[in-house]
């Protein structure tokens, strides 16, 4: 689910907006809150992969990836950390994830498309000893326990379109991200439909907010801002 958000680009995470702060809006949905939409997606950058080796989108970028591999580094998180990538896509933030030394990562997503596409992406990376499962977060259950960290680029985002019941949705999402972590683990969540006070008001029952990322600013109207929010927060019991 590590594509794009159709909303995504015309939002902005503004520090001065008092409407924001703890809004509980809901976004418009979208087709890129339905499985159709990734299957189909994912189903064509796998059939491009074989024809040319190219592994599709990585959304927010590579310097996405960057930001949190660096506080991953600063943190002094462990080579041998439990890792689960939720919602991976491609399986490139996997790949980086292993290049820079970590030897414990999973990788979930629902499309099983996705699943197809980060393994054979992994494989021809050389690498063998990363899990990949095609999992649904939202209904994980028992399946996924004990991670030490869990890395979400852009699949709350998505959840948060489902045109179904994306309420409902969102609240799965945090139940289940308080299953899978262990007391103290680590989330980092980058965003670009919600601004850091509402993420900071989603995710207030379980965890504890430790650091901001910084991501690029820009001026506009006298305010400054940015369309991308990275949030780390910690689980407590």
């Amino acid at each position: 689910m590590e594509d794009a958000a159709e909303t995504a680009h015309g939002s902005v995470n503004t520090s001065d907006s008092e409407d924001d702060r703890c809004s509980e809006e809901e976004l418009p949905s979208s087709k890129l809150g339905t499985k159709e939409y990734w299957d189909d997606t994912y189903e064509r950058e796998l059939e491009t992969f074989k024809d040319i080796g190219d592994v599709g989108e990585i959304w927010f970028g590579e310097e996405s990836m960057t930001r949190v591999l660096k506080w991953m580094e600063k943190a002094k998180i462990s080579e041998n950390a439990s890792v689960l990538d939720i919602g991976t896509g491609n399986g490139a933030f996997l790949v980086e994830l292993a290049n820079h030394g970590f030897t414990n990562l999973t990788g979930i997503d629902y499309s099983g498309t996705s699943i197809e596409l980060a393994r054979s992406v992994l494989l021809a990376e050389g690498l063998t000893n990363v899990t990949v499962k095609e999992v649904d977060f939202l209904n994980c259950h028992d399946e996924l326990k004990g991670f030490d960290v869990c890395i979400d680029k852009g699949t709350f985002d998505a959840i948060s379109l489902n045109p179904d019941n994306a309420k409902e949705s969102k609240s799965l999402y945090v139940k289940s991200l308080q299953s899978v972590l262990k007391d103290q683990g680590v989330f980092v969540i980058t965003s670009c439909n919600w601004t850091k006070e509402q993420l900071l008001e989603r995710f207030k029952e379980g965890f504890e907010f430790v650091q901001e990322l910084p991501t690029p600013t820009f001026t506009f109207g006298g305010q400054t801002g940015s369309s991308v929010a990275a949030l780390v927060f910690k689980r407590v019991l």
